[in-house]
Parts: C-alpha cells; structure tokens; sequence
C-alpha cells in the first residue's frame, strides 16, 4: 500500500455517521478521536502484514521430524503441505499427561473450525498434538468440531525444539508458518512473542491477537478484565 497517497485519519475520522440520534457533545468528541485512532491502527496493522509478508526466505528445516495422521501414517513435514506452498500449524496444549487440553487452546481451535474449510482453500492448515491422534479427534467430536486435520507427533523433538516442552512437564502452544521451496521447507514465520514482551498487567499475546474471543470483548465497555479466561465446560 502506498501509505504515502493516503488521506489522513482525522480527515476520514470526520465522515462519521452515528448510527443512533441523541449523542452528547462530549460522546461525538470522544468518538471521532478514537475513529481516528481506530484508522491509523488500521493502517498499522496493514503495513506490519506487508512487513511479514516480506520476510527474506527463513531457514531450512533440516531436521526429519515426523508426524502420524489418522490412519496411522507416517509423515514427514513437507507431506503436511498437500497440494499447497504454504502450511500453517498450531501445536496445542493436549499432550498425554494433560486429562483435559488447554481451554484457551480449545477457545481458539473452536474458532478455526469455523473457518478451516476457508483457510484451507489458500493454504495447508494442521493441528498438531502429542497425544494420540484418535484421542484428539475424540475431543474434536465432543467439540463438534468436524473440520479440522490432527496429528500425532512422533516422539518429542517437535516440541522439544521449538521449546515447548517446560521443565515440569507442561506444555506451551505454537502458531508456525512454513513455506515449501522446492524438496525442502523453509520456516517462515513463528510466533516468537516472549513472555518477557508482555507489558504490565497483560498477560503474553501475539499481536496482532489471533483469538476472536478477545476481539469481541475489547469492543466492550469492560473490556477483557484482568482475572477472567474460558473454560472448557460451564
């Protein structure tokens, strides 16, 4: 995008049309400024997705790690890709000593289900666990969810490597986005938001928030609260 040629925020913020008749002076004000904010936060995000977008072509993945689908074959990384040049994993928190997975890993896969039929028309898109893939796929039932792809990591160097894996057994979540390069694969980009990146009062996130959940409850005068996260059952 030319950000150059583009009119500024407060000129656009201006256009405002209130939806509902009887707002104060002060309410006007207060909401042209933040359709303002809300423009050039717009405009923001949209050069930090140029900026990703060229990334110079990321390390090899030299190492074999393997994967096991449903039906019990073994897959290298580059069979997860199909027919595509792109893959997108998520490695969610259901490893075989965990009795139930992580609820906010199963509050955001709640929200790629209903979108994976579309996703997977642009890329390649893989749920990966260490748990048994029949035991994944018997959560997703009870979920109802129906479109999403499981598998099993073989042994633990996947998440030993990417770090995964904590010094008392739990685990940590990872969004990983590969790019195939001929018989090889590339990483392209990686969540690598630290916690030491969190600011305060805020738990780790990656920005921008990849969680719907969180989406919606910002747009809401209480915002996301600061002692509150999903569950599984209610």
């Amino acid at each position: 995008m030319d950000f150059a040629s583009l009119k500024p925020a407060a000129d656009l913020a201006r256009l405002r049309h209130m939806p509902f008749p009887g707002e104060s002076p002060e309410y006007s004000r207060a909401r042209e400024q933040l359709l303002k904010a809300e423009i050039e936060f717009r405009r923001q995000m949209t050069k930090l997705t140029e900026q990703r977008m060229a990334l110079p072509p990321g390390p090899v993945i030299e190492k074999d790690y393997r994967f096991q689908d449903g039906t019990g074959r073994d897959l290298a990384l580059i069979d997860l890709f199909g027919d595509h040049d792109t893959l997108v994993t998520y490695f969610w928190m259901y490893g075989p000593e965990r009795e139930r997975p992580c609820p906010m890993c199963t509050n955001w896969l709640g929200s790629v289900n209903g979108n994976a039929m579309d996703i997977r028309q642009r890329v390649a898109l893989k749920i990966l666990g260490r748990s048994p893939v029949e035991r994944q796929k018997a959560f997703a039932a009870e979920r109802g969810w129906s479109h999403l792809d499981f598998l099993q990591t073989v042994d633990d160097s996947f998440a030993q490597d990417l770090g995964l894996l904590n010094d008392d057994g739990s685990e940590n979540p990872a969004l990983t986005v590969y790019r195939r390069d001929g018989d090889k694969v590339r990483l392209f980009w990686a969540g690598e938001m630290p916690a030491a990146a969190a600011d305060p009062g805020q738990d780790p996130r990656t920005a921008p928030d990849i969680a719907s959940l969180w989406s919606v409850l910002d747009l809401t005068p209480e915002g996301r609260g600061d002692d509150w996260y999903p569950k599984l059952d209610y």
